[in-house]
């Protein structure tokens, strides 16, 4: 992992949403990208129909997008890792890999050849389920490109391999030389609006602003000087690591008291029924967020925040362009920008945060965040800046990687294909995966509250193939119950073909048929990410 995120980035888009529509061939994988990221996927449509792009589209459901591919790769959930190696396996027997890139700006080539050798098209089609021409047509198309692009989201990182994913991507992009140039790149989309910020602003355990390290020394005490007082030495925990630990002794690491801001883990956190119990077993739990959620039906405090359209301050989107949010009304009631309740909480707790405005907190983002140290309110009123824009008279850098990469040459990893944490079995014979639909978003938190996104989308669906369907006796509409080892889950059943067989699909918004309630919460041994992605399950009606 470190090595990618030297070579790559803190994991954010190579290129910007723009240089899309230059790419003659998208690769979409894992990202049902019209329904999740809609404005997006208009562009990739556009793309498509107005400039002669070639799509492909690896995803397990026929998710609206294919209607628009040159090819759909059906693969089975969990194998994206035996996929992408058998795309390099054909790339390097055609002879399409880019040997002058791979020669001057990368490393660890031989090893990857290594690797793949064994992925022939017959051998990834049996773990996959792709056909294995289908693999042969796909590698000549990517690797046959001037220019091509990967778009990828949580399909690819919330599973057990997740890091393995991401870095056999940036391996093919490498092999391939589709980097740093308009039209090409590794391209994340992140899931929620400001993640992007969030994790640039250190929102992780293991980094301060920036992604610098909490264990490097040096970078510990500037922030220590910075600040006024000692750091931690050591990385504290994910999201997901202290839902768990949360009301379990301290004595054995666990947590006693949390802080949740923006966050509703009870409905978008695996295995809901624990998540539930830790945060009951807390002593004390504050929720600082703008709607009564599931969780904060929970805490002992809840404070009132203010939306987007109540708040100045800036959002990072997912092409590292910071942007000005600007205050257009007022806050309700007592809510207030969750800059200022932090810093309200903070000085009681003794350490005054006396800022005037969020300009003045961006100030200090600029003085202790390298990628940042350029930006300002007033550079950005009239249009937003990439990162990194290291002094005030840098343009910005929509895209990275343009002549060298962080830590020098781009570094290959030779992967191999590990199975999920969970496969079928005569008692859980189907693959359950989860998602999004185009009118509600992540928990529900906002959309559920609009009565016109009801309309559209008023109850989660258990999609199932029409062929599973017959075999376990489930008839269309009529409700179902799904179960893991982790429990049910009910939900009236969508008879489809947009779904292979083997595998159910669910959506997560929904707090009465919580799809997260049976999701499997094994998770990634390095990104310490969930695998909601695949969980192996059964399906029964009455």
């Amino acid at each position: 992992m470190a090595g990618l995120a030297a070579a790559f980035g803190s994991g954010a888009m190579t290129n910007s949403l723009e240089d899309i529509g230059e790419a003659d061939v998208i690769l979409v994988i894992g990202s049902n990208t019209t329904e999740a990221h809609p404005i997006l996927g208009l562009n990739i449509i556009d793309s498509v129909k107005n400039k002669d792009a070639r799509l492909i589209v690896a995803e397990p459901r026929r998710i609206p997008l294919v209607k628009y591919a040159d090819m759909w790769l059906s693969q089975k959930p969990g194998t994206d890792v035996a996929l992408i190696n058998g795309l390099m396996h054909v790339i390097l027997d055609i002879g399409l890999a880019d040997k002058s890139f791979i020669k001057e700006r990368t490393e660890g080539f031989a090893a990857v050849v290594a690797m793949v050798e064994k992925y022939t098209p017959d051998y990834v089609e049996s773990i996959t389920g792709i056909p294995a021409a289908d693999i042969v047509r796909a590698a000549e198309i990517y690797a046959g490109a001037d220019k091509a692009t990967i778009i990828y989201a949580m399909g690819i990182t919330q599973h057990t391999t997740g890091v393995d994913n991401v870095m056999t991507l940036a391996n093919l992009a490498m092999m391939t030389g589709n980097i740093g140039q308009p039209g090409m790149g590794v391209n994340p989309l992140r899931g929620q609006n400001n993640v992007q910020g969030a994790c640039d602003m250190g929102a992780l355990p293991n980094v301060y602003p920036g992604y610098q390290s909490v264990a490097d020394v040096g970078v510990r005490k500037s922030f220590e000087a910075a600040w006024g007082r000692k750091l931690p030495k050591k990385p504290g925990l994910t999201a997901t690591e202290m839902t768990r630990a949360a009301g379990t002794p301290a004595a054995k690491g666990g947590i006693r008291a949390m802080y949740i801001m923006g966050e509703n883990p009870i409905l978008s956190e695996p295995d809901q029924a624990h998540i539930i119990a830790g945060l009951k077993g807390l002593d004390f739990l504050v929720v600082q967020d703008i709607f009564l959620t599931e969780t904060a039906r929970l805490a002992d405090v809840v404070l009132p925040a203010a939306t987007f359209a109540e708040k100045s301050g800036t959002f990072t989107s997912t092409e590292r362009r910071v942007q000005p949010v600007r205050k257009a009304i007022q806050p309700p009631g007592e809510a207030l920008s969750d800059w200022k309740i932090i810093g309200l909480v903070s000085s009681k707790f003794g350490y005054k945060m006396n800022y005037h405005s969020s300009a003045a907190i961006f100030e200090e983002i600029a003085a202790v965040t390298p990628a940042y140290g350029g930006i300002s309110h007033h550079r950005i009123e009239v249009c937003g800046i990439h990162w990194p824009c290291p002094t005030p008279g840098h343009p910005g850098t929509p895209i990275l990687h343009t002549e060298t990469f962080a830590r020098g040459k781009g570094k290959f990893h030779a992967i191999d294909y590990k199975p999920p944490a969970e496969v079928t079995d005569a008692k859980y014979p189907l693959i359950l995966t989860t998602g999004r639909y185009l009118a509600q978003w992540h928990t529900g938190t906002m959309t559920r509250k609009v009565d016109g996104l009801n309309e559209i989308e008023p109850e989660a669906r258990v999609d199932i193939n029409p062929a599973d369907a017959k075999k376990y006796g489930v008839k269309n509409k009529r409700s179902v119950t799904v179960t893991t080892r982790r429990g049910s889950v009910t939900a009236k059943a969508r008879l489809t073909e947009d779904v292979p067989v083997g595998v159910i699909y669910m959506p997560f918004h929904y707090a009465e048929a919580a799809a997260n309630a049976v999701t499997n919460p094994a998770l990634d041994p390095v990104a310490k990410i969930p695998e909601l992605k695949v969980a192996a399950a059964k399906i029964s009606q009455k």
